[in-house]
């Protein structure tokens, strides 16, 4: 209890020196990194589904983000998910050989997203301390950043 009552002090203390600035960056930080998980789930990722099927994703997109999308968000744990997931591709009727798996104890597991949440994070970094990038660096974090997710 001691450990959370002098974290909250020290949020308080900074939000006193910093002001209203403070939250707006974090919020704008937030928006940025939001909207490009957004971008990826709606837009991204269906429109390669749909090349690949030529039929329309967003009725699956749709049910995967409402019933394991939103949990796997919140949660921000890919392991705690799992069971929501396998729970959901039962429901759709998958071939239980297709979707079952064995995870070694001790594995990491990862998502997609974190490839978005290490390059947003990290071009948000450099910027507040200054550093310019150029475009093909933010490219090359960006490719860096999915392959090692």
């Amino acid at each position: 209890m001691t450990q959370l009552h002098s974290s909250l002090v020290r949020i308080a203390n900074t939000f006193a020196h910093t002001g209203v600035d403070a939250l707006l960056g974090y919020s704008h930080l937030l928006a940025v990194l939001l909207g490009c998980m957004t971008v990826i789930a709606l837009m991204v990722n269906p429109l390669i589904v749909f090349l690949m099927t030529r039929q329309n994703p967003y009725p699956l997109v749709f049910q995967c983000l409402r019933e394991s999308g939103v949990t796997a968000f919140f949660t921000r744990s890919s392991a705690a998910n799992i069971p929501v997931n396998m729970t959901l591709c039962e429901k759709l009727g998958l071939n239980k050989d297709l979707y079952s798996v064995s995870i070694p104890l001790g594995a990491t597991i990862n998502m997609g997203g974190a490839a978005i949440t290490i390059t947003v994070l990290t071009l948000a970094a450099v910027s507040t301390l200054g550093i310019e990038i150029d475009i093909a660096t933010a490219i090359l974090l960006s490719f860096v950043a999915a392959a090692s997710a």
